[in-house]
């Protein structure tokens, strides 16, 4: 398939730029895979397409200050490197901006408290370095220096930051947000357990190679980063336990639907805890996943591929033409989608 199947035309002021003041009050555009029907309602009516026996799956990450500006040594030069995964303590692949300042070998200075050298290359341009301080742990170090990386698009820095945050996020690891959860509050989260619907969580850490540009005209040829993921053994046994009754597994997000559908690649699915670059596009045969919660995404991105793959791309893109004219917010900080596909009741 072309990458240019997957385009569509948005005006820029539909791109949110911050949060709504309630994050349960985004629209929320509910379609019927199998029925073809779309129908419109807000985030706060979640519940009215949960059944009680379902099983809502979320992604626990939390976003880690990983954005931090350093200095060249000797010379000054201003370097940004974005935090992407620990490969052990102190040493990490990141991203580095401008990187022709990062070869191999230079070091990079961050406010006299922290030191880096780059060790290695890596695929798509990015970096490892190894981190060296003199008192504290990293973790109280970068808390201290860096920032919430949001994404290119939106303008401002938020002037709360836990609103990039979803009010579940436990594991600290991302560089950017799980936004589907974002909509969720806690007393949302009640009246779903209350209606007898189960909450589990997975863990993915969310890299940048989800937002990456497609660079290939064949979108078969695109190869996805790598990011950590974990699935337990209890949960896999819950997933199994509603498949058998009939009811449905909601996904929370492109994050959760790469986990739970990495944790079945083998054709079974099993406990999980290791990296997956799984890309899911057209074609694809969804093993666990029966309904979908999820942002609007950007054009030719692989975010709208997986949810293509999930409830046919002309569907897709029909839904999006009339996100546009109805003004939905889109991206990150925007409305939401729920897609039951298949299966549940």
């Amino acid at each position: 398939m072309k990458v240019d199947e997957f385009d569509y035309e948005l005006p820029e002021e539909l791109i949110a730029q911050k949060p709504l003041p309630e994050r349960d009050m985004s629209k929320l555009m509910v379609l019927d895979a199998e029925k073809k029907e779309i129908k419109e309602d807000v985030f706060r009516n979640i519940t009215e397409y949960l059944n009680p026996g379902d099983l809502v799956i979320m992604n626990d990450s939390r976003v880690i200050p990983a954005r931090l500006y350093g200095e060249k040594i000797p010379t000054g030069t201003e370097i940004e490197i974005l935090l992407l995964n620990e490969l052990s303590e102190g040493r990490w692949k990141v991203l580095v901006k401008p990187g022709r300042r990062a070869k191999k070998g230079v070091k990079i200075d961050f406010g006299g408290i922290l030191k880096a050298e780059v060790m290695e290359y890596t695929e798509f341009g990015g970096r490892i370095l190894e981190f060296s301080w003199d008192k504290g742990d990293f973790e109280e170090i970068i808390r201290e220096l860096g920032e919430i990386p949001l994404p290119p698009y939106i303008k401002n820095k938020l002037s709360d930051p836990e609103r990039y945050q979803t009010v579940y996020s436990q594991k600290k690891g991302s560089a950017a947000a799980p936004t589907a959860g974002l909509h969720f509050t806690d007393e949302l989260l009640d009246k779903i357990r209350y209606k007898g619907v189960y909450l589990d969580f997975i863990t993915l850490h969310v890299g940048l190679g989800t937002f990456r540009p497609v660079r290939k005209e064949n979108i078969e040829d695109h190869k996805m980063h790598s990011e950590y993921a974990e699935i337990s053994a209890e949960t896999v046994d819950l997933i199994r336990k509603v498949k058998k009754s009939g009811n449905k597994v909601v996904s929370v997000g492109t994050t959760v639907t790469r986990t739970l559908e990495s944790a079945a690649e083998g054709g079974k699915l099993k406990a999980f805890k290791g990296w997956t670059d799984i890309f899911i596009y057209p074609g694809y045969k969804f093993k666990v996943v029966d309904a979908l919660i999820t942002n609007f995404h950007l054009p030719k991105s692989t975010l709208l591929m997986l949810v293509s793959a999930f409830a046919g791309r002309e569907f897709i893109l029909k839904a999006y033409q009339r996100a546009v004219q109805n003004k939905y917010r889109f991206f990150s900080l925007g409305d939401a989608m729920f897609i039951k596909n298949q299966g549940g009741k």
